[in-house]
């Protein structure tokens, strides 16, 4: 049977990855992640976790620490948020590419300079093309839960991927929640130990990652693409499983009063909830408006946002990060992509707005809609909107 207890995000991360029973926790601290390798350093220590926590000296090294011992099969977590993530970036091409089931959780914030510790998916974009399959969460129990999806996605040997699960820095890492936890037989049936298929040895030593010629490259990459869209649809297996033991279904794009709605608001992350509480303000007073939120980031669904936007006239789409001199929000810079080749598909509006950790209300979701409806019927000479900006 489940226990509900009241915990903060960060720690609840530390006992999901105990339940998962993770044998190799590489760390280091960086601010808004620092009390999830914190607690789990309290569990190894405590014996609460038979796992080898190796701290060490930067974040390149904790995911270099990470790949080797991946290599040899071991069940493998580490956690990093915003420029710890950045000084990983060169690793994390080698995590994916060599196929290593590495499970992370990033506390997304912002990037310097100013420097900043408050959250926004600055640093998540910037690593949107390292290979690795990467899920958004907007609660709690979101993020414990899909911890356990991501060690059985990553480690199911269709798959062979490391996995990202993202939560926003502060605005949920540091909250304290009512956070349902499975028994430890009930995660023991659902999550399989690990068993990758071709561990290291140093009795039958081998070589990996080496030297790739023009001649084998392109081959390999190609192969890397067709293995991350592959992972569509394990996961899809995963969360519906899981759903069906644990009753909390997860999609790749999930839909909140979206049926009937002609416009409707795209987010992400933490900021969805809040989201929720316009769009039910708005359809009080008679508005036909809804919420989509993108949890499945990479492999990116395509179908699914097809489908969800299909009815829709107009598509307001929030980014939290803004990419410099270019279109405006990465999120609606793909959504685009994905919607351009439809015959019937909605107008798209790209919001730029809650970086640095600048909240957004529900009144401020309204004025978003708002705004992003004028701009439907009247037209803008702007590429992208920026919202919440001080004069």
């Amino acid at each position: 049977m489940a226990t509900k207890m009241g915990i903060e995000v960060s720690v609840a991360i530390g006992e999901a990855v105990r339940l998962a029973n993770a044998d190799v926790i590489a760390a280091y601290p960086i601010t808004p992640q620092t009390h999830i390798v914190e607690h789990l350093a309290e569990l190894v220590a405590n014996g609460e976790l038979d796992a080898q926590y190796i701290p060490v000296e930067s974040e390149h090294s904790a995911m270099s620490a990470c790949l080797g011992a991946s290599a040899v099969g071991a069940r493998t977590f580490t956690a990093t948020a915003g420029q710890g993530l950045e000084l990983m970036h060169e690793v994390l091409y080698v995590a994916s590419s060599m196929r290593l089931p590495v499970i992370m959780t990033v506390a997304n914030r912002a990037l310097s300079a100013p420097l900043s510790v408050w959250g926004d998916h600055s640093d998540v974009m910037a690593v949107r093309d390292v290979g690795w399959i990467q899920i958004f969460t907007e609660n709690g129990q979101e993020v414990v839960d899909n911890v356990l999806c991501a060690f059985r996605i990553g480690e199911d040997r269709r798959v062979l991927l490391p996995v990202m699960i993202h939560l926003d820095g502060f605005h949920l890492s540091h909250v304290i929640e009512p956070i349902l936890f499975p028994e430890q037989s009930e995660v023991d049936q659902f999550l399989p130990p690990n068993q990758y298929p071709l561990p290291l040895d140093p009795s039958k030593p081998v070589s990996m990652g080496d030297f790739g010629p023009p001649i084998i490259y392109f081959e390999t990459k190609w192969a890397q693409e067709v293995n991350l869209e592959a992972a569509r649809e394990v996961i899809l297996q995963c969360w519906n499983e899981f759903g069906k033991t644990f009753q909390r279904y997860y999609s790749p794009v999930e839909c909140y009063h979206s049926e009937d709605a002609k416009v409707l608001l795209l987010t992400m992350g933490s900021f969805s909830e809040t989201a929720m509480m316009a769009i039910d303000k708005m359809r009080r007073d008679g508005r036909e408006v809804g919420l989509i939120r993108l949890r499945l980031w990479r492999p990116f669904p395509f179908g699914e946002i097809r489908q969800a936007v299909k009815n829709a006239e107009v598509l307001i789409v929030l980014d939290r990060a803004l990419s410099f001199g270019g279109p405006g929000g990465p999120v609606c810079s793909e959504v685009k992509s994905a919607l351009y080749g439809e015959d019937k598909k909605p107008r798209v509006i790209g919001f730029v707005g809650g970086l640095g950790g600048r909240d957004i209300t529900p009144a401020g979701f309204e004025e978003i809609i708002n705004r992003g409806i004028e701009i439907s019927q009247k037209g803008s000479d702007q590429e992208f909107e920026i919202f919440g900006v001080r004069e």
